[in-house]
């Protein structure tokens, strides 16, 4: 019979959990290192560095592959250094973590095994990877003895299989020799705490090493990595980038995801060279709503004004910003532009475009330098009439935006009754959002394109919506980021019937943890934004659809604990029954029935190309025409 008694150090373990607590959480305090090193598991001491860093939240599911990560956190947790939630599915988690991360700015890790569990939690890491979000991904791994197949590992002969698959998602390393733990963290943090470019970080726990005890010098673990804000120092470059200001008139300022925390230096720079600004869907806010200079999103799924502005510039700012296919119509969507100034801190996004001068680094120290470098003579009184002409499409987009969201209900065929279109059902749940300061998470497909040309946000980071890897089922998921926090912001999923159903298990877990907060789900029985493209291609819909009646209501009814409300047909109903949602204290689902059909009023519409389906050809032609 296995012996079961508890680990020998573990009254040692507690003893040094409770000291970490006690000294705040400061790890080289409770623990000083004098003439000899401590002699921890490799399990305790992954815990110590990470706590060294200030990870104390952990999404976890654990199996075979982590039981001996399980007892060091289940003691650390009994101490109250750090807390670990619990979660029925892995994607779920991985996005959870990564939504954590996103709005708290706190660093989190996903733990798993292995085998089907850590290839979930590896799909779901692509979300972070895709938005710039560190995450640390702790995985149970093979054992490295070599005894025969551990299972769950990939059956082949070949060594450290999962540790590969793990390297080509993101960076990563394999603790197969326990002494290598201080080196893991220093890659770790210089990975997950990126200035420029935060991603996930893998790191692989074979199962035999983790009980294995060796001597460390906590001293030496480092601690969360931090570089200061960099910018150019004078050059050529950027005298070029002067003269590139005084030059053209015609300048457009593409504000990617970068930009969302240095908002005030974009604003700033914008107006004092008088050069409109087009968003990107996840810089909403970057610009508040109304501000004359905010274009809009400008892409496949841009806005009239956003794409107008991508049109007809004669130079480009690209500030933050990756060159996302559908951000810049598969790369033709600044057809007249000559020149290119690129400010970012990766030097591979900085270098994208032909014909760019590059100012590398932080970018508020870059747009501080340049403004001092430029003066008064800004060239924006060249960009008058530029403005003038991005003002009246502005306009005609804010008109266009107003009728479509406050349009009449629609008879739909699925619910044989009329219906709130998607533009008009978003904006009420958006607008009530920001009457409450609740964060909007949205989901992949429709409800995310029609949303982020429908939000009217004030400031970055009202909404986080998850388009760089348009992951379906993230909105919900995210949710769960907020459990246990102090000071816990309010959060709405904002997803599809389609996304919601990839991954519905945050009824049960935001239960489970005591998360307050709520899930729109918006339903037209399809998948929307493929529907669209088949029939904008092809003329006809192809299997995005389905025949089976959901009731949604009664499906969150049967988890003790939700609150599900039915959203109604028309925007009075929907807006009481948001406030009845709010006020309830945990989860709570509003199913809405919204329109889905070719009638234009019931769509935002795309004013961009992209290089997709019959149209590769055509964008493919006039990729060979651009000059950036």
């Amino acid at each position: 019979m296995l012996d079961k008694t508890p680990a020998p150090d573990e009254t040692e373990a507690a003893m040094r959990a409770r000291a970490i607590r006690f000294a705040a959480h400061s790890v080289d305090e409770a623990l000083p290192i004098t003439d000899c090193a401590l002699t921890l598991t490799l399990s305790e001491a992954l815990v110590i560095g990470l706590l060294k860093q200030g990870v104390r939240r952990y999404f976890a599911i654990f199996g075979h592959g982590s039981t001996d990560l399980g007892e060091v956190l289940r003691i650390y947790e009994a101490e109250g250094v750090i807390e670990v939630i619990n979660c029925r599915n892995e994607v779920e988690m991985a996005h959870a973590a990564t939504a954590y991360a996103w709005v708290y700015s706190q660093t989190p890790a996903v733990i798993t095994s292995i085998g089907p569990g850590g290839l979930q939690a590896m799909a779901g890491s692509l979300a972070a990877a895709s938005n710039g979000i560190g995450v640390y991904h702790i995985y149970g791994d093979e054992t490295t003895g070599g005894e025969g197949y551990n299972m769950q590992q990939v059956p082949k002969p070949e060594q450290g299989v999962f540790g590969k698959i793990t390297a080509l998602m993101g960076e990563s390393y394999t603790l197969h020799t326990p002494r290598a733990l201080r080196e893991c963290l220093r890659r770790g943090t210089a990975c997950v705490h990126h200035p420029y470019k935060a991603g996930p970080f893998f790191i692989m726990l074979p199962i035999n090493t983790q009980p294995q005890r060796i001597g460390v010098n906590i001293a030496t673990f480092p601690t969360r990595n931090h570089l200061p804000a960099v910018a150019p120092a004078k050059s050529d470059d950027l005298a070029g980038a002067v003269t590139f200001l005084r030059t053209h008139a015609r300048i457009a300022i593409k504000a990617g995801g970068g930009t969302r925390n240095h908002h005030t230096a974009v604003r700033e720079f914008a107006e004092r060279i008088g050069a409109p600004v087009i968003l990107s869907p996840g810089s909403t806010g970057v610009l508040t709503d109304d501000d004359p200079l905010n274009m809009h999103v400008g892409g496949s799924k841009g806005s009239i004004s956003g794409n107008f502005a991508m049109e007809n510039a004669n130079a480009v700012i690209m500030i933050g910003s990756r060159g996302v296919c559908q951000a810049d119509c598969s790369g033709i969507g600044y057809p007249n532009a000559e020149a290119v100034l690129n400010i970012n801190g990766d030097v591979d996004d900085l270098t994208h475009y032909a014909n760019t001068i590059g100012l590398p680094g932080d970018i508020t120290a870059v747009i501080e330098v340049l403004l001092a470098e430029l003066g008064d003579n800004t060239g924006a009184e060249l960009r008058a009439d530029w403005r003038r002409d991005c003002a009246a499409k502005k306009n005609a987009w804010k008109n266009f935006r107003s009728a479509r969201v406050h349009a009449e209900p629609l008879n739909d065929a699925v619910w044989q009754r009329p219906v709130l279109t998607q533009p008009a059902a978003i904006h009420v749940v958006s607008s009530f959002a920001n009457k409450v300061d609740a964060i909007k998470f949205f989901d992949a497909g429709d409800v995310q394109a029609n949303g982020f040309q429908v939000v009217e946000d004030e400031r970055p980071f009202q909404t986080f919506t998850e388009t760089g890897a348009s992951y379906m089922g993230f909105s919900g998921s995210a949710l769960l980021s907020g459990a246990y926090m102090e000071n816990g912001r309010y959060g709405i999923a904002f997803t599809g019937d389609g996304s919601f159903m990839m991954n519905p298990q945050i009824l049960i877990d935001a239960v489970e943890h005591g998360v307050r907060g709520m899930i729109a789900l918006f339903d037209n029985r399809r998948m929307a934004a493929i529907t669209g493209l088949q029939e904008a291609q092809y003329g006809r819909a192809f299997k995005t659809n389905d025949s089976v009646p959901v009731d949604y209501v009664a499906m969150a009814h049967a988890v003790s604990g939700v609150k599900a409300l039915h959203g109604g047909y028309s925007r009075e109903e929907l807006e009481a029954v948001l406030e009845e949602a709010h006020a309830y204290d945990g989860l709570s689902l509003v199913h809405i029935p919204v329109y889905a059909g070719d009638n234009p009023i019931a769509g935002m519409g795309a004013y961009g190309s992209w290089n997709v389906g019959n149209w590769v050809e055509d964008v493919e032609h006039r990729y060979l025409a651009t000059k950036i």
